[in-house]
């Protein structure tokens, strides 16, 4: 963690970041670790445990099409929309009041803010659930926009979420600065051009994040700061 990836190019060669798009989960709040909880429960249920490789398999991926990643790998009988169902009443208790902010999280959004750049959400999170986190964070009307699950057709790691995103901010993909923490989330945002920044949670230290300019230790990295300094 924590270098630039060599075979991308130097900053001298990119282009400028015109605006930023952030994933949600595992990057600005620490609801993977919900999820962990969640799908160990569902699975405990079924005679099973969740696991770092199921984990990565479900990432970024909508709905529905999560839950069928649990399915085919342990061969469940359920339908998709029942284990659905079932893992939303879950995560609605928890998330309750067991929600909170990852670590640099009030000093990145007041950085942006001071940056000027335009800047939203771009979550895989159906917009039910973003709904009740984004009311408790004061930056949240400061989002140009908010992609959620409900808005795309395909989730990560297709590009769409991101593709849509630059659309929003009417930027050219290249000009995009991207934030996530897995590695279905950056390989969607590679694929759309964007200048792309894991910042690894500890459920997705050991993902391939691809060919991102930046492995961030966390959202304080000054490095990642530097990215959206445009005093400089």
């Amino acid at each position: 963690m924590g270098s630039e990836s060599r075979n991308n190019p130097p900053p001298a060669t990119r282009k400028p970041v015109r605006g930023v798009a952030l994933d949600m989960d595992g990057l600005l709040v620490d609801t993977e670790r919900l999820y962990w909880q969640v799908g160990d429960t569902l699975l405990q249920r079924r005679g099973y445990r969740y696991s770092n490789e199921l984990q990565a398999r479900m990432m970024g991926r909508i709905g529905v099409s999560a839950v069928e990643q649990m399915i085919e790998m342990h061969q469940l009988t359920d339908s998709p929309a029942a284990l659905l169902e079932e893992s939303d009443e879950l995560y609605g208790v928890l998330l309750a009041d067991q929600l909170r902010p990852m670590p640099g999280l009030s000093q990145w959004m007041d950085a942006l803010q001071k940056s000027g750049l335009p800047f939203g959400l771009a979550t895989s999170s159906r917009r039910k659930f973003v709904d009740v986190i984004l009311p408790k964070f004061d930056w949240a009307n400061q989002l140009a926009f908010v992609l959620t699950g409900d808005d795309v057709v395909h989730g990560k790691p297709h590009p769409e979420m991101y593709l849509t995103a630059a659309e929003k901010m009417q930027i050219a993909g290249s000009n995009m600065l991207v934030l996530e923490d897995s590695g279905n989330g950056c390989t969607a945002a590679i694929a759309a051009g964007a200048q792309t920044v894991a910042v690894p949670s500890e459920h997705t230290q050991g993902q391939s994040f691809g060919e991102v300019i930046l492995i961030a230790d966390t959202l304080l990295d000054p490095r990642l700061h530097e990215l959206i300094d445009t005093s400089r």
